[in-house]
């Protein structure tokens, strides 16, 4: 049976329904995908199975376009992004497609009905990022006890290599650089890629290693970063250290570490104009993700122009 999921529910299904959705999250589960994925097409597909039963369709062979397109707007209707509507209808496209292939009674299914719908387009937003002097602010705070030098081992780790906060908390210590200043990840759909670690990293990081045997409580834990009970960090730890240090240091209090990625990007991009090579580093599979960087780069020019040009001036 498909697990439960918080506030959704696919208990309304026929049996055969929900044993269906149980086999492809089972089938999902089998692959090469993230647990966090797992996760959110569990959430899409309850969410999905909840819509459907409201409307008083019980088995996935009666659900036609016309019933994924009202959920797709329905869904938009009530707020939800773009991307967020689009990952939904990929986790429906997926279940279809196992069911038509897989499902036993699979000649009761004519074809996809997810085939055609397209999730609405939503305003691309600019991520924020900190600029290079509250970055550097952020950064050269003093490490004075030994969680500060953990967590500026971690902060310059991201903000070095513009790792994801999965990526940062999943390093093991095998993975750590000795003498290259190179770093392998596992990133998203579990792919590796290497990123360098610059001097300020690497030299943060030097100085947390002389702590951590102190931490550790099991000498088979693996984890680079710890919490003072030797366990893997969290990453919901690494958010609350970061919002603190920023706070301290006068810096927006919502700071959170994707923003420290985003600031390896722009900052890059604003020095070597090299878009190829950004991505890379990030680990983007399609270029156009990375593109937005340089509306950042291009909103920062606007605006000297908008402050220093002549003609540019907004009367009083």
């Amino acid at each position: 049976m498909a697990a439960t999921c918080p506030g959704m529910s696919a208990k309304g299904l026929s049996a055969d329904a929900r044993q269906a959705l149980g086999d492809y999250l089972n089938h999902l589960r089998g692959k090469n995908l993230s647990p966090l994925t797992i996760r959110h097409y569990t959430r899409d597909l309850h969410s999905l199975a909840a819509f459907l039963t409201g409307l008083g369709i019980y088995d996935w062979h009666r659900v036609d376009t016309t019933h994924i397109r009202d959920f797709a707007t329905r869904q938009h209707r009530q707020g939800l992004a773009g991307r967020s509507i689009q990952r939904q209808l990929s986790a429906a496209w997926g279940l279809f497609r196992f069911l038509l292939r897989h499902a036993p009674d699979r000649q009761r299914y004519r074809h996809n009905p997810v085939q055609d719908v397209r999730a609405p387009k939503s305003r691309r937003r600019l991520p924020k990022a900190p600029d290079v002097d509250q970055t550097a602010r952020l950064l050269d705070a003093p490490h004075t006890t030994p969680c500060r030098v953990r967590d500026l081992a971690m902060f310059e780790l991201l903000y070095s290599s513009g790792l994801r906060l999965a990526e940062l908390v999943a390093l093991d210590l095998a993975q750590i650089p000795r003498t290259d200043g190179l770093v392998t990840v596992l990133g998203k759909g579990r792919k590796q890629r290497i990123v360098p670690v610059g001097d300020k990293a690497a030299q943060a990081l030097a100085a947390w290693l002389r702590i951590r045997p102190q931490w550790v409580k099991d000498p088979a834990e693996s984890a680079l970063f710890l919490s003072r009970q030797g366990t893997r960090l969290a990453p919901r730890s690494v958010q609350q250290r970061l919002k603190q240090l920023a706070r301290q240091q006068g810096l927006a209090a919502e700071l959170h570490p994707h923003m420290l990625r985003h600031a390896f990007a722009s900052h890059l991009l604003e020095s070597s104009g090299d878009l190829r090579a950004v991505q890379e580093l990030l680990g983007h599979a399609d270029i156009s993700t990375t593109q937005i960087y340089t509306h950042l780069d291009f909103q920062h020019l606007a605006d000297v122009y908008d402050r220093a040009h002549p003609r540019a001036k907004k009367r009083s």
